[in-house]
């Protein structure tokens, strides 16, 4: 499935991520696609209305591990949060795929600590269910994209 906007994707990604809490396990690995990998992300946000995203993280994928960076903005937030996270990788056939925008409806209320997730979709069509855990004072509410690359 491919999307042509960062809007398209976040509502689809919002709505795959609360139908797959309700589904059972195996019926929603499915619906998600291939596990074909695992990622760790570190980042932080800062935010005064429009905001601005910046960390990195490791893909495990085929047996090697590779490093990314995370880049991104968001609309209608404010405050600083470090963000760390933990995710599935699906329908990740080559390596070069991973990188690109990915789009995901997002929202955070963050005020010490929280926790969250969401599922974040490339033009590619590589999904990654991802849980996160943030500290700082930040609230968020829009539609995020965060460009993940590959490091060379």
């Amino acid at each position: 499935m491919r999307f042509s906007s960062v809007a398209s994707v976040a509502a689809v990604a919002a709505l795959a991520f609360s139908s797959a809490s309700m589904m059972p396990a195996a019926y929603a690995a499915d619906a998600m696609g291939t596990p074909t990998g695992k990622i760790t992300l570190s980042a932080k946000s800062a935010d005064v209305g429009v905001g601005y995203t910046w960390g990195d993280g490791k893909l495990t994928y085929g047996g090697h591990t590779y490093k990314f960076s995370v880049t991104g903005g968001t609309i209608a937030a404010v405050g600083f949060s470090k963000i760390e996270g933990v995710g599935t990788v699906y329908n990740l056939h080559r390596v070069q795929d991973f990188d690109g925008t990915y789009g995901a409806a997002h929202g955070e209320a963050t005020l010490g600590n929280g926790l969250g997730g969401a599922v974040l979709e490339n033009k590619n069509g590589v999904r990654i269910k991802i849980e996160t855990a943030t500290k700082g004072a930040r609230l968020a509410s829009s539609a995020e994209g965060l460009t993940l690359k590959i490091e060379k």
